[in-house]
């Protein structure tokens, strides 16, 4: 019933192996950002080279395979379930026949068409129930593709920064980025506090998560006999529930730093010592040259 704790997805696992604990929180926010935004409009190639090239770096960044390879086998099954389900379901209404001329009035004209199936398989009969056929083409392919590829490449790259940078430097990283906002009377100070606690918490909305599900499997709930509408209201008092345990710790955890007369911490009290360290500028250097390029190669192959 622990199978959670041993995904750590989002929380940091310290450590000094691996070169990317080096990188500067900067440039790896750069790249989450270029993880993010360049799957949009982008083609099939891309989406798929993207999620290849993350996998090249979570292979060789000389990261213990214990603290990934657990999290990465659940986030490509995530993904091909969900690209599967995407392939199956229609992707779009059945156009409607119009009444046109046949090819045949027109002399000398060539007819010239393109399939877009690429299988099929049906009718379906399940127990007397006729589902029709399956059929597959290739806009329902495409559409996969790009959810499977776009949920691995984005919970992945996120995970990658999470679990190789402290919360202290992100939320520096963070406040440096938006340190002109300062300007219009933002209180960063204060939401770069807010923000490193919140991440602070990422383990207990786990183990909430965690207590809930040990809490179904110990009642044996039948999902089979409570029926569909029964099902949904359980899953959304279970939701609650945890919404309100989250709730109620980040109360708890902000009553107990009041208390002892807590205070928000400055944005150079959480300042890296990786960036002022002179022996990781080659691989801050790499790892810019390495975003530019990718950059370029967005630009001239990645648009649909």
């Amino acid at each position: 019933m622990d199978w959670l704790k041993k995904i750590p997805i989002g929380q940091y696992v310290s450590g000094k192996s691996g070169w990317l604990r080096g990188i500067d929180p900067r440039i790896k926010l750069s790249w989450i950002l270029f993880f993010l935004l360049t799957p949009i409009l982008a083609n099939s190639i891309w989406r798929i080279s993207t999620a290849f090239f993350l996998l090249l770096l979570t292979f060789f960044s000389f990261l213990p395979s214990r603290i990934w390879w657990r999290s990465l086998v659940f986030l490509i099954t995530f993904s091909l379930v969900i690209g599967s389900l995407s392939i199956v379901l229609p992707a779009s209404q059945l156009s409607f026949e119009l009444p046109i001329r046949a090819p045949d009035e027109i002399p000398g004209a060539i007819v010239l068409t393109r399939s877009w199936e690429i299988f099929r398989l049906g009718p379906i009969d399940l127990g007397g129930i006729s589902l029709g056929p399956l059929i597959v083409d290739r806009r329902s392919a495409e559409l996969g593709v790009k959810t499977s590829t776009l949920l691995f490449t984005v919970i992945h790259s996120v995970n990658l920064m999470l679990i190789t940078t402290p919360p202290e430097d992100l939320v520096w990283a963070i406040r440096w980025f938006f340190a002109p906002l300062a300007l219009f009377g933002l209180p960063l100070e204060k939401l770069s506090f807010q923000l490193l606690l919140a991440l602070r918490f990422l383990p207990l909305v786990q183990e909430e998560l965690q207590n809930l599900f040990r809490s179904i499997g110990v009642r044996a709930v039948d999902f089979r006999k409570l029926g569909i509408k029964s099902s949904l209201n359980l899953l959304i008092t279970i939701g609650e529930r945890l919404l309100s345990n989250i709730l109620l710790r980040a109360e708890q955890g902000a009553d107990s730093l009041m208390t002892r007369e807590g205070l928000w911490l400055s944005s150079e009290q959480l300042r890296s010592e990786i960036i002022l360290n002179t022996k990781y500028l080659w691989i801050n250097l790499t790892s810019i040259i390495l975003l530019l390029i990718a950059i370029v190669l967005r630009c001239m192959y990645g648009t649909s």
